[in-house]
């Protein structure tokens, strides 16, 4: 009885715990299916009387330009940062040179460098490129960036694959690349669907680089989503429309694709301990 008891105490505190936690996704549904009177007049967690679709309607109508501009840094910083991040990791983990140790430990001081020191001279370095206000230049920013985070991550898994496959290699004549693509890569998988879970998420959600690098031509949508706050007045249903829209690629990535998240944390754990 008394364990029977402490479970359903437990179940109702994970529940009560849940429902705190999902209250703002439903006030900002519930928000964004209202009409201006309707959101003056009712209480932000109501089901609306008449739902309306209106306001999702205007949220994509002003962040069409700004979602296809998030797409394309997201993919291209994505991929850039990636690819080269595993080229890195690769190298570090499974072959020896000189300066191996200080090229790491500049790799794990990048991770922890924030945004706001490298501003200036990012922004300078961009300008003086005549990449500002392109997608092109973003994508370089958000590239650059992802590199250290990408290369410690992609060397904690590499560091799985054993030496002897790579003097093995070596012996019968295989290349890097050819080795890295038949050993490699095949058995690393679940970490560069883990890796690249990461990075999409990370540069889907980021805001501070599209604001100072973007302009009209190129603003992702997390900055045109904050444009969307008025000066005197706000449209809370057409901000909350944006913000799920803004929030739908992430969702819809994170259910088909978060079990080989956890599965790649839980790994990274595993080899790290």
């Amino acid at each position: 009885m008394r364990g029977l008891l402490s479970k359903v105490v437990v179940l109702a505190l994970l529940l009560t715990v849940t429902a705190l936690y999902l209250l703002p996704l439903w006030g900002a549904l519930t928000t964004s299916l209202k009409t201006d009177e309707e959101i003056d007049l009712t209480s932000p967690i109501a089901w609306p009387q008449r739902p309306t679709a209106a306001g999702y309607i205007n949220a994509f109508n002003y962040l069409k330009r700004a979602l296809l501009n998030s797409v394309l840094i997201t993919l291209g910083g994505t991929l850039g940062s990636v690819g080269l991040g595993a080229i890195c990791g690769y190298a570090l983990a499974l072959y020896s040179f000189r300066g191996a140790n200080l090229v790491f430990l500049l790799l794990a001081a990048g991770i922890f460098l924030p945004f706001q020191a490298i501003l200036i001279p990012l922004f300078q370095t961009i300008r003086t490129l005549r990449l500002y206000d392109t997608i092109g230049g973003i994508v370089l920013a958000h590239t650059a960036y992802g590199i250290p985070m990408c290369a410690v991550m992609f060397k904690t898994f590499y560091s799985e694959v054993p030496k002897a496959l790579v003097r093995q290699a070596v012996t019968d004549g295989s290349g890097p690349w050819r080795f890295y693509w038949k050993v490699v890569f095949p058995s690393t998988k679940l970490a560069t669907v883990t890796i690249l879970i990461f990075q999409f998420t990370s540069i889907w959600n980021e805001l501070l680089f599209g604001l100072v690098l973007g302009g009209p031509r190129s603003m992702p949508a997390t900055v045109a989503l904050n444009n969307l706050v008025g000066t005197l007045a706000a449209q809370w249903n057409i901000q909350m429309a944006g913000s799920l829209l803004l929030t739908l690629p992430v969702l819809i990535v994170y259910i088909f694709l978060g079990r080989y998240l956890v599965r790649g944390y839980m790994a990274g754990a595993v080899t790290a301990v």
